[in-house]
């Protein structure tokens, strides 16, 4: 039988193999969302065994048998050995009676699951089910919903794709529509995306989403700013009454001079009752001055019967608007596959039925292919690959001179194959932009320069000459005394001051 010590000694093993192996498997890089998504559910199996083996680690630390309690005190009394050879002579009395029984080493198990990772069977290689309209965890399959939808009653009759593109626009269905029936819809249409969304991230912790949720909900319906289900900001009472100061009335009969209509505005404001004639109203007003509400007689104040069924209409709709907060949430978190299944039916409905065997056919080609796609490809002298992924022959390699490199410090030390690449290298985005860095212009005067300093020189030249060439006035423009003699502007001012002109 099984130590309580060597159990926990198993159990940490066990919890640093199965991070290992989830390391190993999160790092894989995947060719394909297929890949992807099996990876997913591994590492999600995974994960689960090592949440059930820290479970059961910290039930044996937690001790409540008190077992490894005097396991640990029946080998730390002072005569332990007497406790070593009674373990080991049972030890040797178990394999006399059972000599072939073998322990198989943990470590097997584990490397078993690496070989399985990397040579999967055709039946590990799709570890959940999808229906063909998903194609394999790509699109939603809300054909059900769909038809859920239109039949509804006094519902919006719409085909598939508008389905698509307004299925979560659910705060502009009045609330009018929001009954039992439409309830319902939303369960349907909840309980597909969180199926979906666990085959497709599997990793995704759909009960801390549940959280969020509840919590973001909470605040905006208290705040009664959730769409589609906002508060009125103009309730019946506000607009049935308004109060009345009574500071400033001394008597009954001075209330009564504001008249019927005033008075029962002012009773509504409260919630107390507005019947009765002018003498009765005016009375029952007068006595709630100085008084709370609470201090005033419960007979005073208008009876409601319909709270009952307000408060109960009221938990109604915000289950309906809780069930359309999860919705948004999850089409949030699906919102590429939405976009890919609008464009996927977009694309299906234009095509003609020979164009869609035609795919399906391409679709099971290339399925086909895949495993011969993600062979590593022998080119050990690293050429370039051609159109079809193959690297080209080493002669049209040494052709086109794709041995020599070619490095340019503007670009920022990129390195071009070829002359021929790196002549056209000059009249690119990244040499542009390195020009630009510098402010300078990427004119014809810095071709085949790759050096800054080369740059930076050859501009300070370039703004020299242009400053030289520039049209200076003072020595080049003319001017003709009296005389009749030309000079320039300089020495023609310079005369005139002296006077000599």
């Amino acid at each position: 039988m099984e130590t309580i010590l060597e159990q926990q000694r198993r159990y940490h093993e066990e919890k640093e193999r199965l991070v290992d192996v989830m390391v190993k498997e999160m790092i894989t890089k995947k060719s394909t969302l297929h890949h992807q998504i099996n990876s997913d559910h591994c590492t999600r199996a995974m994960l689960g065994r090592y949440m059930e083996v820290s479970s059961n680690l910290q039930d044996l630390y937690n001790d409540k048998d008190g077992l490894r309690k005097e396991e640990l005190g029946a080998i730390s009394r002072p005569n332990e050995f007497v406790e070593f050879y009674s373990r080991l002579k049972q030890i040797k009395e178990f394999h006399q009676k059972c000599p072939n029984e073998i322990c198989v080493p943990m470590s097997v198990e584990f490397e078993e699951l690496l070989n399985a990772r990397d040579n999967l069977s055709e039946e590990a290689q799709s570890l959940v089910q999808f229906t063909d309209e998903e194609g394999y965890g790509r699109y939603l399959d809300l054909h059900h919903c769909y038809l859920r939808y239109v039949n509804l009653k006094s519902s919006d009759k719409l085909d598939y794709i508008t389905y698509l593109a307004t299925f979560d626009q659910l705060f502009n269905i009045p609330k009018e529509r929001k009954n039992a029936e439409y309830k319902r819809y939303l369960e349907m249409l909840l309980e597909y995306l969180q199926d979906y969304t666990d085959r497709v991230k599997p990793l995704l912790d759909q009960n801390e989403l549940f959280g969020k949720i509840q919590t973001e909900f909470e605040k905006k319906w208290d705040n009664g700013t959730f769409p589609g289900w906002l508060k009125e900001t103009s309730s019946a009472l506000t607009h049935a009454g308004a109060h009345l100061d009574l500071s400033a009335f001394s008597s009954w009969e001075e209330l009564a001079s504001l008249g019927l209509d005033r008075l029962k505005s002012a009773l509504l404001a409260l919630g107390l009752k507005c019947g009765g004639t002018l003498q009765e109203r005016a009375q029952r007003l007068f006595s709630t001055k100085g008084r709370s509400l609470e201090a005033l007689d419960p007979s005073l104040f208008a009876k409601n019967p319909k709270t009952k069924g307000s408060k109960r209409d009221t938990e109604r709709n915000k289950a309906v608007a809780f069930l359309e907060a999860q919705i948004y949430e999850y089409v949030e978190v699906l919102g590429e596959q939405r976009h890919l299944t609008h464009e996927n039916v977009q694309c299906k409905q234009a095509q003609t039925g020979e164009e869609r065997e035609e795919e399906e056919e391409e679709q099971i080609s290339e399925s086909e292919s895949e495993d011969e796609e993600n062979e590593v490809i022998y080119n050990p002298k690293n050429l370039p690959l051609d159109w079809d992924g193959k690297p080209i022959p080493f002669w049209l390699y040494k052709l086109h001179g794709l041995n020599i490199n070619y490095n340019c410090e503007i670009c920022g030390n990129y390195t071009y194959r070829g002359p021929k690449a790196f002549q056209r290298h000059f009249a690119e985005w990244r040499h542009a932009h390195g020009m630009r860095c510098l402010g300078i212009p990427n004119t014809a005067h810095f071709a085949s320069i790759t050096q800054i300093e080369d740059a930076v020189s050859l501009w300070a030249k370039l703004k020299q000459q242009k400053a030289s060439e520039r049209w200076q006035p003072d020595r080049e423009e003319e001017y003709e005394d009296s005389s009749g003699n030309v000079v320039n502007k300089k020495t023609y001012e310079d005369l005139k001051r002296q006077g000599l002109l």
